[in-house]
């Protein structure tokens, strides 16, 4: 017979082989931290509302090409968890992002990255006041909207799963975007960031790109998210999850190249979008075919309060009139949020604005990463960067350089960015 004791340590055994068995199947899964998710919500008034270019009251709309969206992406590892958010608007004031950071379950409001695109065919976001102080902004519209954005950062974090992450940048080919003001001057390299489920699904991708999204503009009487409408349709066809663009240094002009055989003469129809926008899309994911993935990539978020001087009397004006209680600090000063991102091999950097070319050259230059993400317009947008030295130095930079801050913002900003990146950890794989 066998005894007591041998029985208990024979069950004592076994019970321990079942707990080891099932600790060694499910380690790969409990070591892979990294985890993704990603969400839309659909941001198109209904009924129609007119749509701003910039100062001034909206125009009319009698039609829409495409669906405004607000793209959420939430990225985790080890208990650091960010959102980055992709809106379909001209810009988007942290007045608005930080009432949807207050909506936002179980991520710290300093690590959600909100964006605009830059569309020319939305609402007004700023409720830019005209020279009596009235706007033509619609509150209840921008509310709703505080509300889709949350709602898609809540379900993207509820959509959490390990992932692993690909990451590249190349040069996207010609007839994408143009400078308006000198045709090269422009950044024709193409950052993307991709986040794919261990089972090979991609989950989403991101593309990050220098243009203004303004093919068809505010005049035309239309509602349209521009080129980013089918850029999107594109990327989720051929790649599958969810698709978000975030701008980049494209003040001063970077448009989108929709010249008609190098004439003065511009194709402004929606058949225009499709074909930039697919272009791009098609162009972000040859560069992202072929990165290897990053299994289970590092992850930090820092951010730093940037304070600036506003020496333009437009912009102050904005800032008094508006109904928005737009953000000002003592004297005449603005204060924002930068953040920079180490996602594995990559970095990316906000900028509270339209930054020229030469700035985004600069950073780009100056991050330790061979895949760096510039995210422009990103938790305010604050008119043109452009530095001290193209300050109001060419007639052809009289319209940036009275809807910037100052001559003194890229500076301030530049040796913020510069620390921040300085007391940031390094770019690695782990």
């Amino acid at each position: 017979m066998i005894s007591r004791s041998k029985k208990n340590l024979t069950a004592l055994i076994g019970l321990l082989s079942v707990v080891f068995f099932t600790w060694f199947i499910s380690f790969p899964l409990q070591a892979q931290t990294f985890r993704a998710g990603a969400a839309i919500r659909v941001i198109t008034p209904d009924p129609l509302l007119p749509v701003s270019g910039g100062v001034g009251i909206p125009n009319k709309t009698t039609v829409k090409n495409g669906d405004l969206f607000a793209r959420a992406m939430v990225l985790e590892k080890d208990g650091v968890r960010t959102a980055i958010v992709g809106l379909d608007n001209l810009g988007w004031p942290s007045v608005l992002g930080d009432q949807a950071r207050a909506l936002i379950k179980g991520i710290p409001p300093e690590n959600i990255l909100i964006g605009a695109t830059h569309t020319h065919s939305a609402p007004d976001a700023y409720a830019f006041p005209d020279e009596n102080g009235k706007t033509g902004a619609d509150m209840k519209y921008l509310q709703w909207c505080i509300k889709q954005i949350a709602e898609a950062v809540n379900e993207a974090t509820a959509n959490l799963a390990p992932a692993n992450l690909k990451v590249a940048m190349g040069e996207a080919a010609k007839g994408i975007a143009y400078n308006y003001y000198a045709p090269d001057l422009y950044d024709p390299r193409c950052s993307v960031m991709q986040a794919v489920a261990l089972d090979g699904k991609v989950i989403a991708t991101l593309v990050n790109y220098a243009i203004h999204p303004e093919v068809i503009g505010s005049d035309q009487g239309i509602l349209s998210p521009d080129l980013c409408g089918p850029l999107y349709d594109r990327v989720e066809k051929k790649a599958g999850g969810v698709a978000l663009f975030m701008n980049s240094a494209q003040g001063g002009m970077v448009t989108a190249d929709n010249r008609l055989n190098n004439t003065k003469e511009e194709a402004r129809g929606w058949d225009e979008c499709i074909r930039i926008g697919e272009l791009l899309a098609d162009e972000a994911l040859r560069i992202i075919s072929d990165a290897p993935l990053q299994k289970n990539p590092a992850l930090s978020v820092s951010s730093t309060i940037v304070e600036f001087p506003v020496d333009s009397k437009m912009i102050l004006y904005i800032l008094q009139k508006s109904p928005l209680g737009l953000k000002k600090g003592q004297g005449n000063t603005v204060s924002t949020r930068v953040n920079l991102l180490t996602i594995g091999t990559a970095q990316a950097l906000t900028i509270p604005g339209e930054a020229l070319p030469n700035i985004g050259y600069y950073l780009k230059r100056n991050m330790p990463t061979s895949y760096p993400f510039l995210f422009g317009l990103t938790n305010d947008a604050f008119g043109y960067i452009l530095t001290k030295e193209d300050f109001n130095s060419f007639k052809r930079y009289d319209y940036v350089s009275r809807t910037s801050l100052g001559e003194r913002t890229a500076e301030i900003f530049i040796n913020a960015a510069m620390q921040l990146i300085k007391d940031s950890p390094k770019p690695s794989e782990k």
